[in-house]
């Protein structure tokens, strides 16, 4: 799946209740599914750690939606100018 079908399909599916809950709530879950992450790759299963990786990438999605901001635009800067 692309990164934009992806931003997509999670407004479709969590758009409006991540609005209602607001930015700062989804921050917060966002470093908390960071955290869970760091734990799967410390002491978890392959498994785990894709689980995990889609939830961060959810999370960042729905920020991402919230600020009405493309995580493909923000991965394009990587293609164009990579920090060194």
């Amino acid at each position: 799946m692309e990164i934009a079908a992806f931003q997509e399909l999670m407004e479709t599916l969590y758009g409006e209740g991540d609005r209602e809950r607001g930015m700062p709530s989804t921050v917060a879950w966002l470093a908390e599914e960071v955290g869970e992450l760091a734990q799967a790759v410390r002491k978890g299963t392959r498994e785990q750690q894709l689980w995990e990786l889609g939830d961060v990438l959810a999370w960042l999605s729905s920020l991402a939606n919230q600020l009405d901001l493309s995580l493909e635009e923000a991965a394009q800067r990587y293609v164009d100018n990579p920090p060194v």
